[in-house]
């Protein structure tokens, strides 16, 4: 008890075990130099004050935005949070960590367009939380992280291997939420049909 009331308190009130901060890095700020000395060229002709007060400008509304992406990746014993988003630790499947290639292949060819982004261009592993909860159509999160080993093993998962590439366990989606997208289908495939059979019952 004692050493968990010494612990940061997170996500549904309970103690804290993992915090991971988004910051943008060194590259990133240079934009905002970038950014202030194109806002001077564009005013430098008109004098030296407009073109200082057009760049100083510029510079500031970088670095609004730049500071604006930084974000918070938070860890509980019953919670997770990422970015804005907070699930119960038990609506929690599958979780799986990217590097290199394979982090390129979860952002773009083989992201699920259901599935909740929390991806910063600075920072390239990501990690794959699948999520279970059947009120959420969402089939899994991904986040970046600088830290991907040691998210998935707090979460009980592990990073993708070879391995895992020849038995296709990265394509996978909750087999709820196929269950449901193909009830959802039909369904509508139904609806039309019985709107057709009106109509031409109307029309006879």
């Amino acid at each position: 008890m004692t050493e968990n009331a010494q612990k940061p308190i997170g996500p549904g009130g309970s103690p804290i075990i993992y915090h991971e901060k988004l910051r943008p890095t060194w590259p990133m700020w240079l934009m905002v130099l970038l950014a202030g000395g194109i806002g001077w060229l564009t005013l430098a002709p008109f004098g030296t004050g407009w073109g200082i007060g057009s760049g100083l400008v510029v510079a500031a509304v970088a670095a609004f935005i730049l500071l604006s992406t930084i974000t918070d990746i938070s860890v509980s014993t019953t919670h997770v949070q990422v970015g804005r988003a907070t699930i119960d630790r038990k609506y929690i499947g599958k979780v799986t960590g990217y590097r290199g290639d394979d982090a390129f292949q979860q952002r773009g060819p083989k992201l699920h367009g259901l599935a909740y982004l929390h991806l910063r261009s600075w920072v390239k592993p990501v990690v794959r939380i699948q999520i279970e909860d059947k009120q959420d159509r969402t089939p899994y999160w991904l986040t970046s992280t600088n830290r991907p080993e040691e998210f998935t093993s707090l979460l009980k998962g592990s990073m993708f291997t070879s391995e895992d590439h020849d038995q296709h366990h990265d394509e996978d989606v909750p087999q709820w939420l196929i269950d449901a997208e193909r009830q959802q289908l039909e369904a509508e495939q139904d609806s039309h049909k019985t709107q057709q059979d009106k109509k031409h019952e109307s029309g006879a």
